[in-house]
């Protein structure tokens, strides 16, 4: 690879093009792209927002932009699924991880000063029912500790010494209105860790015998012994209460491997579930053996809800034979809710209804009662604020969805609406809730009224909504919608009758910021006041087209061009970045969604769009839609996927705007996949990056993505959609990367190892990076420093700097 310079200069007209940057090496050997580039990942990114159950104020939390690799760095345990710190008792690495919290008053936008500890790391923050305290947790270097604060003041104190456990997320739940909460604590008598033994104590053995099992091919799995007491060392948890005020601790239950625990509404009962021996190598932990339990206010057994053996043998698009999706009813004082399987869990067998609804009240003395039955596989149950069941299932085979409303139990089900999961101009909404005693939330409601929000996709592309739905009659009425040139979503209501809420405003130019506003368009006053991260793209034009390939399939794409780019100034080099959807419905496939009106945010998502500061046209997110009736999809996945590729490059070139001589492909995990198949089977582009992808299907035999044949059922189709098998075919120069400690399933670092030795054995151009420490998403400073440096360099070398194959241009 040649060397590049720092230097930066401006071309002809007013497009400022930055040069191609060194990428010399920093003192750990991490590259550095152009400054612009540096600068404009080095900015804060935006705040995220929390509103009170009591809607007078909101919590702003600001984060930093990036990790330092050091941090990545810290022990990390893998055990189970899980990714544990053994310095912290806490997730190796979080992205909610955040450095400031401020409180927002709606209504005067006045700001409430937070007490902090020095230097905070907040990764939980919940508000009690009552809106009148909020809790956080701070990572400490030693664990986790928590914080409660007065939302009328702002105070806080930490209340808790560092001990927390914080390995299966949020450690704590507030209790009842808020007087108290239920916390996981590490055990106090567990003593040392379990140490590595000097010599093994002999082979570690698995068996199966006669029972068909095939499980998914997934990451950081037990493997000895020892990996066995690690888990059980660091996920083992006292739960105990603590008081609000005081601090006061009060123990619940003896230590056990606890991954939930629920207080009913009224506080007198909780709901735990708890992990329990023997642990398996082959599945996580929310798959092993699990006792689902209803305790007393003392923390003494009321009931058992279930008793759930090992599930390691459940078929795909099933669930485990057992109850399962348990939660409190919250506007009953302790009523639980559940569903379990009527065909066994699973899908193939033949059942007029796949599954039942259960639920239990206080003090559980009675029978469980049948609440009702699904047609379709159950997805979740809640209830408004005034008692009527909301519930949601789906049949994963046709992509049907339905919503249904029961009135009272045994009642028949009421059917709100049905549509296919893929037909995204169909799509309701979503329930905007409230919380309630014990945070266990409902769907508000307001006399007949429920309120939805949605990101409203139509053939115009996606314009957010508000709509108020009768739930007796279904009748639905826009209460606001974005307009034109801008991108607005609804957070919260602020008053019972839709008339006011608050809301996330971006434009193209504008960054997001959080905003309380009224139905009409001038009506709106900001909370936050977010800066531009990005000046260098302030001007760069969005826009989005559609097109059709061949086949008929109409699809989309955003196509962006530099700052002050014209026509006149020639055809641009272009980097195409996408990530393949399967779709059983070509109508379906062809539907618009997205927004040329957002605001580019810098961060992970989008290292692709810094492009633009570099002097190419960014083809972003074109649709390439995989269609085929069932099973059927991806028996024509390379034609289909090379004819969207195609369709989307003329069209950029007809434009006008790209030179398709000289476009570079790329994505991150399907999307390289897509990219190296792409150089596989077609001479469209001069070169591929391909972070983080799976190459060899074969190493993914029960089914990927939306595949759900096996290898044994499909091998022709898994040899054939895997560039693996294909690399004697690639001739344009590819670069991989892959992070170190990948935890995604189906992409192992292997599959970029193998792969680099295919290619390499086969004389083609590739470059094969590794991060170390860096999953399947990169987020170290350095990293993502490294990454966006070695795109620009193989986009440059490859690419922009490409001489022409032929002088043939398609027609303007």
């Amino acid at each position: 690879m040649r060397s590049l310079t720092l230097t930066a200069l401006v071309l002809t007209g007013s497009v400022a093009v930055f040069a191609q940057a060194p990428a010399q090496p920093a003192a750990g050997g991490y590259l550095l792209p152009p400054k612009t580039i540096v600068d404009i990942l080095d900015a804060p990114p935006p705040p995220t927002a929390e509103v009170s159950p009591a809607r007078d104020v909101v919590a702003l939390l600001e984060r930093a932009s990036m990790p330092t690799i050091a941090e990545l760095a810290q022990p990390m345990l893998r055990l189970a699924g899980v990714r544990i710190n053994p310095r912290t008792n806490a997730p190796h690495r979080s992205n909610a991880r955040y450095r400031s919290l401020s409180l927002k008053v709606v209504a005067d936008s006045s700001e409430r000063k937070v007490t902090l500890p020095v230097m905070p790391v907040i990764s939980w923050i919940g508000f009690s029912p009552d809106g009148r305290r909020f809790a956080f947790t701070h990572m400490r270097d030693n664990g986790v500790e928590l914080w409660i604060g007065e939302t009328a003041t702002g105070q806080a104190k930490a209340v808790t010494p560092a001990q927390l456990n914080a390995v299966f997320g949020a450690p704590c739940s507030w209790i009842g209105e808020g007087g108290s909460l239920l916390c996981a604590f590490t055990n106090s008598n567990r003593g040392a860790a379990p140490a590595q033994p000097e010599a093994p104590a002999g082979p570690n053995a698995q068996e199966s015998r006669g029972r068909v099992a095939p499980t998914p091919t997934v990451q950081d799995m037990l493997t000895s012994a020892h990996d066995e007491a690690l888990f059980e060392y660091y996920g083992t948890s006292q739960l105990a209460t603590v008081d609000a005020v005081t601090g006061q601790r009060a123990p619940l239950g003896r230590p056990a491997i606890y991954t939930e625990f629920r207080p009913s509404p009224d506080g007198q009962y909780t709901l735990v579930t708890r992990i329990k021996r023997p642990f398996s190598w082959l599945v996580r932990y929310d798959d092993f053996p699990t006792m689902a339990e209803i305790w007393d206010r003392r923390g003494a057994l009321v009931k058992v809800v279930a008793d759930l053996p090992l599930g390691d043998s459940v078929p795909r698009g099933g669930v485990l034979n057992g109850p399962r999706s348990w939660r409190w009813h919250p506007t009953l004082p302790a009523t639980l809710a559940w569903a379990e399987p009527l065909d066994g869990g699973d899908p193939k067998t033949a059942a007029t209804h796949r599954d039942k609804v259960m639920t239990w009240a206080a003090p559980f003395a009675l029978t469980p009662v049948e609440l009702t039955r699904t047609e379709y596989r159950f997805q979740n149950i809640t209830w408004t604020t005034t008692g009527a069941a909301w519930i949601n299932e789906g049949n994963r085979e046709t992509r049907a969805v339905r919503t249904s409303v029961l009135d009272a139990a045994g009642a028949p089900l009421r059917k709100l609406w049905e549509r296919s999961s893929e037909d995204a101009y169909a799509n309701p909404g979503t329930p905007i809730r409230q919380a309630r005693s014990s945070n266990a939330d409902a769907l508000f409601q307001s006399g007949d009224t429920v309120y939805l929000t949605g990101v409203g996709s139509s053939p115009q592309g996606d314009h957010p909504f508000l709509d108020k739905v009768n739930i007796k009659t279904g009748a639905r009425e826009r209460v606001f919608q974005t307009e034109d040139g801008g991108y607005e979503t609804v957070l919260g209501l602020l008053s019972d009758d839709g008339s006011k809420f608050i809301t996330r405003y971006e434009t193209r130019s504008d960054p997001p910021n959080f905003y309380v506003r009224g139905r009409e368009s001038n009506s709106r006053r900001p909370l936050s006041a977010y800066a531009d991260p990005a000046p260098p793209l302030k001007g760069v034009k969005s826009e989005m087209v559609t097109y059709t390939r061949p086949d008929g399939v109409q699809m989309r794409a955003t196509i962006h061009t530099p700052p002050g780019w014209t026509p006149a100034q020639g055809r641009l080099p272009a980097l195409l970045w996408a990530y393949p959807q399967e779709f059983a419905d070509p109508k379906m496939a062809s539907q618009v969604t997205g927004s040329a009106d957002r605001f580019t945010t810098p961060g992970w998502g989008t290292l692709h769009m810094l492009f633009l500061t570099q002097g190419f046209a960014v083809i972003d997110d074109p649709k390439m839609p995989i269609v085929g009736a069932g099973n059927t999809a991806n028996d024509t996945y390379i034609e289909q996927l090379v004819a969207s590729a195609q369709a989307a490059v003329d069209k950029a070139a007809a434009m006008g705007i790209v030179d398709p001589e000289r476009v570079v492909a790329g994505g991150h995990s399907y999307g390289a996949f897509m990219t190296a198949n792409l150089l596989a089977h077609s001479d469209i582009f001069r070169a591929g990056i391909a972070r983080s992808g799976a190459y060899n299907r074969t190493l993914t035999p029960f089914g990927f993505q939306n595949e759900e044949r096996s290898f044994w059922q499909a091998p022709q189709l898994y040899a054939r959609m895997s560039p693996f098998n294909h690399a004697d075919r690639i001739k344009e120069p590819i670069l991989l990367m892959h992070g170190e400690a990948d935890d995604n399933a189906g992409t192992y670092p292997i599959q970029s190892e193998r792969f680099y030795r295919a290619l390499k054995g086969h004389g083609a151009t590739v470059r094969y990076v590794t991060l170390p420490y860096e999953a399947h998403g990169y987020v170290a400073r350095e990293s993502m420093m490294h990454t966006i440096a070695e795109m620009l360099n193989w986009a440059n070398e490859w690419g922009k700097d490409a001489k022409p194959r032929s002088t043939s241009m398609p027609q303007q």
